[in-house]
């Protein structure tokens, strides 16, 4: 199977048929393709990156005002087809060992035997299939895959690669990395839900010149191994479009022919994979890589090396906001690189009508073990630069407040609950996560108001600001109350609870944060 040539991608039409097609298609403009229809949620975020890398590495626009004209109208599908025809050979699935095989190791001809399942990141491993803990998603579930699904199984475990064990190499982001891209809100074609997560040339991401080069494609050469005697892959060693297109795991799939009814999607095929050989040390990663797709932590200082932001206990909420979408400059977060372009140049050239959204993805990882999947989206504003400026500072103030809010929340309600709360360990997180949830719904509407505020004026919010301390006022009497006071009278030390509330409020009244939105004492009106 060629995965530029053969209609293998699940995906929707306007019409709601669902059917399979070639990369090219997503530009046919007749009952066009609305969406992706993937077996599994992890597929398809890797679908996306895998149409966006190809657009990026084959038809980059030169600059802004062409990637407007080619949002608003996309390329003749023969035309797309003719670029991503291109790369064909590099995109076979199946080959000989010797020949390219895609995202394959060319030379591997040994190595450990696998079932298609360990493909899977969340798939219970050996040791724990071996001492029966596979309590929550079983072993033995996924025995054979279909063309289709291996092709996307294979690209997932590449580009979001975990820690294997020794030396089977974590993905360029680091293991489980977060993915955020640009969706529009509403009605929209696949096209244009990819074509929004595509930079211009100035960015550095021109299309290949060589289009078969293995600086972009490392599976046309042999692999740049990892071992005692081997070396690590720098960014300035390789093309960039290689980081779309990363593969540090060594992997040979073994094709059977013969009926296939896939364990994933239940469809039915003349040939099919069950097996694969792997061996340790793959490319080995290292350096200051910054993937477009994902939002960096970054030392102020340059001492430390960016560091990806990956899928977290408790998944994403309003307080991620500004490191997803603008800049944190608390933690040091910052948008993923296609998001900021977005802002800085292409924001001003879509009607401002159409709301946009971030789709945020990724596995929670905890080392080898996938502790869960998440996906949130959040809101996108269309702001200028400079509006983007002011929104940023302000929205600061606000988040800061909130987690300011939180942990003394957080730390108030275990003085509630206990004696000696310093000696009681525990995860108890699930407070921050409850306060969160209660001013999400104001967050947002502040962040609305921020937005309008900026279009004509400079000045700090403080009526708005105002608002928003009297909203995290509100959110922690309700959850103190709710938490503190929800125990039976015998169990309860109401003295102890009421010192602890009261405490609470004095600290969140002289907390510094808090002060910069606190409403400033009015003089009392003379009376006659």
């Amino acid at each position: 199977m060629n995965l530029i040539e053969d209609p293998w991608i699940p995906a929707i039409r306007a019409d709601g048929r669902q059917c399979r097609i070639a990369p090219w298609q997503i530009a046919e403009t007749d009952n066009p393709v609305v969406e992706l229809a993937a077996p599994r949620a992890d597929f398809q975020g890797a679908l996306y990156q895998f149409l966006i890398g190809l657009l990026q590495t084959a038809t980059a626009p030169e600059d802004s005002e062409q990637w407007s004209d080619l949002y608003h109208e996309p390329p003749l599908a023969d035309k797309l087809a003719s670029a991503f025809g291109a790369f064909a050979p590099a995109f076979e699935l199946f080959s000989e060992v010797g020949k390219p095989a895609f995202l394959q190791d060319l030379t591997l001809q040994e190595g450990e035997a696998k079932g298609i399942a360990g493909l899977l990141i969340d798939a219970p491993g050996g040791k724990t299939v071996k001492d029966n803990l596979d309590f929550f998603i079983k072993s033995g579930q996924v025995e054979q895959l279909c063309p289709s699904c291996a092709a996307q199984a294979l690209f997932t475990l590449q580009t979001n690669a975990p820690s294997g064990g020794v030396g089977h190499r974590v993905g360029l982001r680091g293991g489980g990395p977060l993915t955020t891209l640009l969706k529009p809100a509403g009605a929209s074609t696949l096209w244009q839900k990819l074509w929004l997560n595509v930079l211009d040339s100035s960015n550095g991401l021109q299309s290949a010149n060589t289009v078969l080069s293995a600086d972009i494609f490392s599976w046309l050469a042999p692999t740049r191994v990892s071992d005692k005697t081997g070396q690590a892959t720098f960014p300035e060693e390789v093309a960039p479009l290689q980081m779309y297109w990363g593969m540090p795991r060594r992997i040979r799939l073994e094709k059977q022919p013969g009926f296939c009814q896939c364990s994933l999607c239940g469809g039915e095929t003349e040939s099919s994979v069950s097996h694969f050989i792997t061996r340790n040390y793959g490319t080995n990663y290292d350096g200051a890589w910054l993937h477009p797709l994902t939002p960096y932590r970054i030392d102020p200082k340059k001492e430390q090396l960016p560091l990806s932001l990956k899928g977290q206990k408790g998944g994403l909420n309003y307080r991620h906001w500004l490191g997803l979408v603008l800049r944190d400059d608390e933690n040091g977060d910052q948008a993923a690189k296609v998001v900021r372009d977005f802002q800085a140049t292409k924001s001003a050239l879509l009607d401002a009508a159409q709301p946009l959204q971030l789709w945020c993805f990724g596995y929670d990882m905890d080392n080898m073990k996938a502790r869960c999947w998440y996906e949130h989206t959040l809101p996108v504003m269309q702001l200028g630069a400079s509006q983007a400026e002011l929104v940023q500072q302000w929205a600061q103030v606000l988040v800061n407040c909130a987690r300011e809010s939180a942990q003394l929340l957080r730390q108030h309600i275990k003085q509630a609950w206990y004696r000696r709360p310093k000696d009681v360990g525990g995860d108890i997180t699930f407070i921050d996560a409850a306060f969160y949830q209660a001013t999400t719904g104001d967050f947002y509407k502040a962040l609305a108001a921020l937005a309008r505020h900026s279009q004509n004026d400079t000045s700090p919010p403080q009526a708005l600001y105002e608002g928003w301390f009297h909203t995290l006022k509100r959110a922690l009497e309700t959850q103190f109350d709710q938490s503190a006071l929800n125990a039976t009278p015998e169990a309860m030390d109401l003295k102890r609870v009421m010192a602890a509330r009261a405490a609470l409020f004095k600290n969140f009244h002289s907390s510094k944060q808090i002060k910069q939105i606190k409403p400033a004492k009015r003089p009392l009106k003379e009376t006659a």
